[in-house]
């Protein structure tokens, strides 16, 4: 069968990257006769009868491999491989990394939202000509820190580099300072007096790392390893000293997942740093295995195990048939802000990419703030305290003020009639 299609890079690069994490069945939707074959068109399993299985839910769907208006396919990840590559030789070879390339990526990276210093990082790790790299960065949460790892790729066929996933993992503990790393220390197994150095710059990544260690090393931060101060260390493999206030921290689990992303399009680096730490978000951008866009809220299922990929599923709140528009939810509190049009604006769009916006609203004839938080599962709002306390939302309703109102009136008119039947 010939593909011919002008993501050939992308897809042999997304092919070889499934294949090294085990994914090598492989099971597309596509019309050939409207549009190329892109990476979202694929399903990666790995195991064969999990990928027939799909295959037949499709044929169930009435999508049947080649005779259909919507045709299902089913590959093992060489066969495609093979068929991309013979049937786009020409244009695959002619691809080669260059300043386009280095220009897609950075515009791919800003509209996912990475950081300016990761934007620029890139490049040079570009430049260096590595077949793979990756690229680190910290976003500060609520709930803690949200390390996020970028990978990037190099094509089998050609120079061109292509950002396919980046991972996130929420860290309690405070934030390294400026220039600092975390390095594992530990003795050389061959020179006596020697130690053996490695950097890192994640905390997950640096206790990871020592925790498989089987002698005596130390965990540490700082500006080198020369002038790191200790956070923890062990003896003859066995931890045996942490430090007090990183305590916390190296007890307790990071929280990861991995984002998947095809030419900038996915979840945004700030969307996915608030699923990770158990908020929604809203998408109308999403694709179904039909290729039809749909919108939806999407949170965590942090309640069910991960699947065999060590990914949280998640739950989905479809629209508009669930119904739950998250203006019309603000409109119904006491929110000094939506009086504004453009702080309305800007209250729904940090709502529906999971932040917790700060918001004034009244309480006991007090002006008061309060963090906002959207709980699509439940159609309503969360309210917290700066101390990240909960609060009461029906307090802040607009609807109890003025059936207050309207009792208080009727109070007015009873006693009004009363008056006037005994002057009669």
């Amino acid at each position: 069968m010939r593909i011919e299609t002008k993501y050939a890079g992308e897809l042999i690069s997304l092919l070889e990257e499934a294949q090294d994490v085990g994914l090598s069945y492989v099971v597309f939707a596509w019309r050939p006769q409207e549009t190329d074959l892109q990476p979202q068109h694929l399903n990666f399993f790995e195991k064969l009868g999990e990928a027939l299985d799909h295959l037949d839910l499709a044929a169930g769907n009435n999508y049947l491999p080649g005779d259909a208006d919507y045709p299902v396919y089913y590959r093992h990840a060489d066969k495609l491989l093979d068929e991309l590559k013979q049937s786009n030789s020409l244009t695959i070879n002619k691809t080669e990394m260059n300043r386009n390339n280095l220009q897609n990526i950075q515009e791919e990276m800003t509209k996912l939202g990475f950081s300016k210093k990761a934007i620029e990082e890139v490049q040079q790790k570009m430049e260096q000509g590595k077949p793979e790299f990756t690229l680190h960065e910290q976003v500060r949460g609520n709930k803690g820190l949200v390390d996020v790892t970028s990978h990037f790729r190099q094509s089998g066929q050609s120079d061109n580099y292509y950002l396919n996933k980046f991972d996130v993992a929420l860290n309690t503990g405070k934030a390294l300072e400026e220039g600092h790393r975390y390095f594992v220390i530990s003795p050389h197994p061959e020179v006596a007096g020697k130690h053996l150095t490695r950097g890192f710059d994640q905390v997950s990544e640096a206790i990871a790392f020592f925790k498989e260690q089987k002698n005596d090393s130390k965990l540490a931060a700082g500006k080198d390893a020369g002038h790191a101060t200790e956070l923890a260390a062990m003896k003859n493999g066995k931890v045996d000293y942490v430090e007090k206030e990183f305590q916390k921290t190296f007890r307790t689990p990071a929280q990861t997942q991995t984002f998947f992303v095809d030419h900038g399009r996915g979840f945004t680096v700030e969307q996915a740093a608030n699923l990770i730490q158990g908020r929604a978000v809203f998408r109308d951008d999403l694709l179904n295995l039909g290729g039809d866009n749909y919108a939806a809220w999407i949170k965590l299922d942090f309640d069910s195990p991960k699947d065999r990929y060590q990914n949280y599923t998640t739950n989905q709140y479809h629209m508009p048939s669930y119904n739950y528009d998250i203006k019309e939810q603000l409109e119904r509190y006491n929110i000094k802000e939506m009086a504004d049009e453009k702080k309305t604006e800007k209250l729904v769009r940090d709502m529906e990419n999971g932040n917790r916006p700060l918001v004034t609203t009244e309480k006991d004839g007090q002006e008061i703030t309060l963090y906002l938080e959207a709980a699509p599962r439940y159609r309503q709002l969360n309210f917290f305290r700066e101390d990240r306390k909960p609060e009461n939302r029906e307090q802040f309703l607009k609807e109890p003020k003025l059936e207050q109102s309207m009792k208080l009136e009727k109070g007015k008119g009873q006693q009004k009639e009363q008056e006037q039947g005994m002057a009669v």
